[in-house]
This record gives C-alpha cells, structure tokens and sequence, in this order.
C-alpha cells in the first residue's frame, strides 16, 4: 500500500514539474514575443521618422563655418519642404539600394517653401546613382529659381543687390603688416581667424569673419586690411580643377546669370551651355546633340528648351573653403532634402571633447 502510495506522489510531483516547465517556457516566449514586437514597432517606427519626418546628418568639414562646425550632429526637418516618398528599393539605415530598381515618387506636402538664405540639405547633384542615393551636402541657398546672381570681387549681389553679410560668414582677406613686424599667430588664431598663407614682404592671407576684419584694421601692428580677390590668372593659385560647368575659371568673379526656374524658356548657345548642359542631360535626362551652335535634343533639331524644375544656388558660409554652386552648378528640386533645423550634439575632434556651448543650439539663418 505504501509503494503505491510512494509512485503516486512521485507521479503528482513529476506532473507538478513538467507543468511548471511547460509555464516557464510559455512564459519566455510570451516575454520574447513580447521584446519582438517592441522591437519591430520601434523599428518601423524609426523607419517613418527617419523617412518622412527628420534626418541626422553630421558636418564632415569647414565648408559652414563658423555657422555650422566640423562634428557638428544636425536634426533636419524633411516636412519643412516636403518630404520624398521612397526612390529605390533600399535596406533601412544603409546606404544600400537595389540598382535599376527605381521607384516612382512624390513630394509630399510641406508646410513652407525654400526661402532666400535657408541652410538646407540636399543630394550632391553630380553625384552618379540615383537621387536619394547620392552623398548628402549641406550648403545656403543663397539664389532662388528666378533670381540674377552675379559675384563681383568675391561680393555677392542677388537682382542687383548686394547679399546681406552674416556675422558668420568667412572668406579670405589680404592682410598686410608694418614695416619689420610679424603678425603673431597665436593672436590671429585666438581672435577667430586663420593665417592660411604669409610671405616674407609681411603680407598674409588669413580666414575670417567681416567683423574681425574690422577688428583688425585696428591692430597697432597691422597697415591694412582688404578682401583677398583671385587674379585672372587663376591656374596657379586654384587648389580645385572643377568649376561651374566648366564654363567659370575664377569663383571671386562671375558674370550675371539667371538661377533656372520650372517653365522657363532658355534659348541654347556656345555661350551658355555650360549653363544648361547638366539640367538638359542629367537632370532632366535629354538626349543632346550638339553640332557646333545647333542643338538636337530628343531628336529634334530646336536651340529652345523649357526648364522642367526649379533650381537653387548654394554656397559654403565659409566661402573659400567650400566647393559648392560656384563649382558644380544648381542644385535640382527633386534633390532637395530639408531644412537643418537643430544641433543636437557637437564634438571637438581636435580636443577630443564635446562642444557643450553648442547642444540643442537652433539653426538660425
């Protein structure tokens, strides 16, 4: 009696342990059902966000400073314009797309338009591979569709007139020493500039602002003070080999040109052609023939072309320093990204330390 008595317990307890197993393991997967479907919803979540909403972009150079620094993380507003609905088939949060798969897309509404002196983000134009897939640059918009732009010893003038100069606007001045004193780096450097080139005749170019300009016009040691404009004779001073279409030699001068615009009718010559090579060929995607000053385009021999998009002119706050419209040309509407809306973090790489000056720091034009 007392052995069946014995294997009855043992079979109750068994039963007990195989059924708390069987809870335990209910238990996890429910838990790792759980963990997955949060999982899934963040990532499809984050997926819009990122897609429709806000992008992270991080400046890689100088070419914005001192409005925008290197190591400066950047939230960007793509409902500001507009955003894009998807272009390729692409794995989320690569940069990895599937080629030949382009897909057709659309801009959603936006609640403002580009304006004048917006900073904003776009695809590199002259990039190759389709649009979203391109390098993303960041640079002001300086001309609008519609706008006359002309560059007169490094000034720009928008229809006219002359472009409003920011505070943090950079370009390079000829600075020139008294006789037998040497401007001191250090003291250069502390003031917000920077000696890019200096000669033994006590003549120096530095980087900086307007308003340290000024300051230093006020220099004991210091004679004057001047814009540092690029001869004619461009070759031997340019550091770059590419310029606007090839059709301008020298960023500090360009004659006055109209920024394209949708609708625009444009009649082709030799002359400017290498205004409207790239809108024509890569970015509107014509067939071009060009037999002297005759054009063939999509077959027909016509020198007249109506602009199928709106077009911007960017450019660098530190304007020597940056390859931008003056080099590459327009930058196409369909290219356009957002608005650089906040600084969320900034890291110092030369002092390997946050910028805790600059966090959650607005973006102001």
């Amino acid at each position: 009696m007392s052995k069946s008595k014995d294997k009855g317990s043992e079979s109750s307890a068994e039963s007990r342990i195989r059924n708390k197993r069987k809870e335990d393991q209910q238990k996890a997967k429910h838990w790792a059902r759980e963990w997955l479907d949060a999982f899934i919803f963040a990532a499809i979540a984050a997926i819009i966000l990122r897609m429709f909403f806000f992008g992270a972009y991080r400046i890689p150079t100088p070419s914005m400073e001192k409005t925008l620094l290197t190591g400066d993380f950047l939230l960007v507003s793509k409902m500001a314009y507009g955003a894009r609905t998807p272009m390729t088939v692409s794995i989320p949060f690569t940069d990895i797309y599937v080629p030949g798969m382009d897909l057709p897309w659309t801009r959603l509404p936006g609640f403002m338009d580009v304006e004048r002196n917006d900073i904003i983000v776009f695809n590199y134009p002259i990039d190759t591979g389709p649009v979203s897939a391109k390098t993303n640059y960041i640079k002001r918009a300086v001309g609008m569709p519609g706008d006359e732009l002309e560059i007169r010893d490094k000034r720009v003038y928008v229809n006219g007139e002359q472009e409003e100069v920011y505070e943090t606007l950079m370009q390079h001045f000829r600075v020139e020493s008294r006789e037998r004193v040497r401007l001191s780096p250090s003291k250069v450097r502390d003031a917000g500039g920077q000696i890019v080139q200096s000669s033994a005749n006590n003549i120096y170019i530095i980087n900086m602002t307007e308003t340290l300009a000024e300051e230093m016009r006020e220099w004991n040691e210091v004679d004057t003070v001047i814009p540092h404009v690029l001869p004619e004779d461009l070759d031997q001073y340019s550091r770059r080999s590419f310029n606007f279409s090839r059709g301008y030699l020298n960023h500090d001068n360009m004659a006055p040109f109209i920024v394209p615009y949708a609708g625009q009718e444009v009649v082709l010559t030799d002359e400017n052609w290498h205004i409207y090579q790239d809108i024509l060929e890569r970015y509107e995607r014509n067939s071009v023939q060009k037999d002297g000053g005759q054009f063939v385009i999509n077959g027909e021999e016509t020198n007249r072309y109506t602009i199928q998009m709106d077009y911007y002119f960017t450019m660098g706050d530190n304007r020597d320093d940056s390859e931008d419209s003056r080099y590459w040309g327009f930058v196409p509407e369909d290219h356009l990204i957002g608005k650089a809306s906040i600084i969320y973090f900034s890291w110092d790489g030369e002092r390997w330390l946050p910028r805790f000056n600059r966090l959650l720091n607005m973006i102001h034009d």
